[in-house]
């Protein structure tokens, strides 16, 4: 299968939406069409990600990928969080994930980012295998924390 990568457009919402929320589920969060696509338009239409699709040969989309910027204080520059990557099932292992990071490396670039980072589940082999040919190294240095917060 030959795939293709570009930034989405408005009109991929519903294709990108399907997608995430099958991103979502694969980390095991229950299926919410609605809540899904609400994300994605607001993302898009706040201009607060940078959202890349990969699109097979009929121009159906197989997966996606999200940038959020942020910053790194230590080295005073703007970075990109890398924090969904996601392809069909089906559409796996033929190139698009792979295609997907290497077009959020030259966005972020041409972006003038100073790096991308990314987190994984630690049973995603497959995933970290994928990275780490492609030269993302793994941070044996710091260790990752969240808090949740209260809904309001």
């Amino acid at each position: 299968m030959t795939t293709t990568t570009r930034p989405a457009q408005a009109a991929d919402l519903p294709a990108i939406a399907r997608l995430f929320d099958l991103y979502r589920q694969f980390y095991e969060q229950v299926a919410d069409a609605q809540r899904a696509a609400d994300f994605i338009r607001q993302r898009l239409e706040r201009n607060e990600s940078v959202i890349l699709v990969a699109e097979d040969a009929s121009g159906a989309l197989v997966g996606f990928c999200q940038l959020y910027p942020s910053f790194c204080s230590v080295e005073a520059r703007p970075i990109g969080v890398l924090y969904d990557l996601f392809v069909l099932h089906e559409a796996r292992g033929q190139g698009a994930g792979r295609q997907l990071l290497l077009a959020a490396e030259a966005r972020a670039t041409a972006d003038g980012l100073a790096r991308l980072d990314l987190t994984t589940a630690r049973t995603n082999t497959t995933a970290q295998r994928l990275y780490e040919s492609l030269g993302w190294a793994r941070d044996t240095v710091f260790l990752a924390y969240s808090r949740r917060l209260p809904a309001h």
